[in-house]
């Protein structure tokens, strides 16, 4: 039987992920080609498809970048393939140059750039609202609500990407992507065969002479969509009254949730925006002039309210516009069912009702996120820290390693970007004189590590990067890489090896180790302390979930404390494993949490292995 998802089923309701819809509406439109690089909270999207790629009939890759992904992606629909290319809002950064372009070559097969944001940094180091790169590309872009529309949006704004030959993003937030909730199927389309790249200079090749004219038809096509998207169904009046709100996003959702919780649903009038970009001005006119005072719910930046008074300046309208800028909502971090009823009853007049708070507990323990058990990442943080210790500067960048921040390792002063650990860091080192020791992970590497390794050796930087190979992508889910051995679905036959690649950009001072060998890491450690310019140590050991879940490599011993210590005490202390544990009897180690390691049994006699019990 073929997977649901891949399954005609026409009519038939499934409760799916908001990414998982995401799939199926890609699905629906007949996607031939799609192209990612895996970020939280995008990342069920391209591993969906990845798991679909077997009895699928589409093409699929984890691009090296995002920049890279786009552009495979662009290509394709040049070639005439209908694309969907996704990633995570600060992806779309990296992604940015060729995005611009696209917008003004246009995309003949079709194109959709999935966009996942983030407010309130779940998973991310900004909270940056990517609707601006539609007004700065000049791209269309729908946000859903619901998994429904977001199976709907994928599939009709690919369609409509393909009918108008011009790029669309879909933006969607983490509430949306991690959601759960019941999707009718449409009928799935036959993929067929991309028409082929059809050679037009003038279209495709935007030198300064041809790039004046195609700004000019992007222009003209955004008039054309601002039509649409006054046509769209996906933006819509309901209800009645002289209070009127008009909401986008995930922030409708919460809207409905409020306007039922609070009983207002009779003094409301509501302006739902699915398609926010082109707005359709006419329809905000016609709405604002309808009503007296008009809230706007948008999370993070006032793209739309700040639209609907320049309208309302431009037409003389004099409703009151609150949200934003009134202070009424914040510019920051997610809204909720409570904050949306809250500003309701104020714009309203009512009373809200009290609610007593649940106080936390004051002895209930911190969860705060952690480095797991048998994490090659702590084993390589230790040995660095005791050799380097508290004076060098410890350059970070963007994976699970970043958990290297937190006490005792702390091993993480400054972070940047996706592999700006290297560049930074040698910025750091040329500007202060400081030793400076950078950490990089693998997959990190090979998204943009290496330009930054050839500037270091090209302009004779002094800096230690140590590469954290844990032979996967950890952070966002065990997505392969160009370096990995295996995948979730069998060996990679093309496997780029990292130490040919860091020879090749001119490193001669490389050393290789198993980080979970102690005694070989504190050595290579040491001579590369003595030496100076670009130097690299290479860390290798997989890591635990991805060994147990894809490698087949099952733990088959533990370690247990024989004996209470003070060697012991400290052990726990500097390595912080969390399968470490504090009974009344002392210290022990968690038979279930430890995954074999014995990093630990390495820094204390006092602490033993024995077989793993089944």
């Amino acid at each position: 039987m073929p997977h649901p998802l891949l399954a005609e089923n026409e009519g038939s309701t499934n409760l799916l992920l908001g990414n998982e819809a995401i799939v199926r509406g890609a699905l629906e439109a007949g996607v031939q080609v799609v192209t990612c690089y895996p970020g939280t909270p995008s990342s069920e999207v391209p591993d969906t498809f990845f798991r679909l790629s077997p009895e699928g009939d589409f093409y699929f890759e984890y691009s090296v970048n995002e920049k890279v992904a786009l552009e495979v992606g662009g290509g394709a629909t040049l070639a005439g393939a209908m694309t969907l290319t996704t990633m995570k809002h600060v992806g779309v950064n990296v992604a940015a140059d060729p995005l611009m372009t696209l917008a003004y070559t246009g995309t003949p097969g079709g194109m959709v750039l999935l966009s996942a944001d983030d407010p309130g940094c779940h998973s991310s180091q900004n909270e940056q609202d990517n609707r601006y790169y539609s007004r700065l590309a000049g791209m269309p872009c729908l946000e859903p609500a619901t998994a429904q529309e977001a199976k709907d949006m994928t599939r009709d704004s690919l369609n409509m990407s393909r009918e108008l030959e011009t790029p669309f993003i879909l933006r969607t937030t983490t509430r949306v992507n991690h959601l759960r909730g019941p999707v009718a199927f449409g009928p799935l389309k036959e993929t067929g065969k991309a028409e082929g790249f059809k050679k037009n200079p003038s279209r495709f090749v935007p030198i300064p002479a041809f790039a004046r004219d195609m700004h000019v038809s992007l222009l003209e096509k955004l008039d054309k969509l601002e039509e649409l998207s006054e046509k769209s169904e996906y933006n819509r009046i309901s209800g009645n009254g002289k209070i009127g709100v008009i909401a986008s996003g995930i922030s409708r959702a919460y809207l409905a949730d409020a306007l039922a919780d609070t009983g207002l649903e009779s003094e409301i009038k509501v302006l739902e925006l699915g398609f926010t970009f082109p707005l359709p001005k006419k329809m905000l006119e016609e709405f604002i002039s309808s009503v007296d005072k008009v809230l706007v719910l948008e999370e993070l930046e006032p793209f739309i309210e700040n639209e609907i008074r320049i309208i309302a300046q431009k037409k003389s309208i004099n409703t009151e516009i609150v949200g934003k800028d009134s202070k009424h909502l914040a510019l920051n971090g997610e809204y909720s069912t409570r904050c949306v009823a809250d500003a309701l009853y104020e714009i309203t007049g009512n009373q809200a009702p009290r609610i007593d708070k649940c106080e936390s507990h004051e002895n209930l323990p911190g969860r705060p996120p952690n480095l797991c058990a048998g994490c090659p990442h702590r084993a390589t943080y230790y040995a660095v820290k005791k050799v380097f210790g508290e004076d060098a500067v410890y350059s970070s960048d963007i994976g699970c390693y970043t958990l290297g921040i937190l006490p005792p390792l702390a091993a993480a002063d400054f972070l940047l970007c996706m592999g700006s650990s290297v560049s930074a860091g040698s910025g750091a080192s040329k500007a202060a004189g400081q030793t400076v020791v950078g950490f990089i992970g693998d997959s990190t590497f090979f998204h943009s590590g290496i330009t930054g390794l050839v500037n270091a050796v090209f302009n004779r930087h002094d800096l230690l990067l140590v590469v954290l190979d844990n032979s996967t992508t950890a952070m966002t889910g065990h997505q392969p890489h160009p370096g990995v051995d295996m995948t979730a679905i069998g060996e990679n036959p093309a496997k780029v090896d990292i130490e040919s690649i860091i020879r090749g950009c001119g490193v001669s001072e490389i050393r290789n180790v198993r980080p979970l060998n102690q005694k070989a890491t504190f050595k290579a450690l040491e001579e590369l302390k003595e030496m100076s310019g670009v130097r690299v140590l290479i860390a290798k050991d997989p890591c635990p979930l991805f060994a147990r879940r894809t490698l087949g490599k099952k733990p088959t011993q533990t370690a247990y404390v024989e004996k209470q210590s003070e060697e012991v005490q400290r052990c726990m202390e500097e390595l912080a494993c969390p399968a470490f544990e504090k009974s009344e009897d002392g210290i022990v180690i968690n038979e279930i949490l430890c995954s074999g390691c014995m990093v630990c049994l390495q820094q204390t006699k006092d602490i033993k292995a024995r077989k793993r019990s089944s």
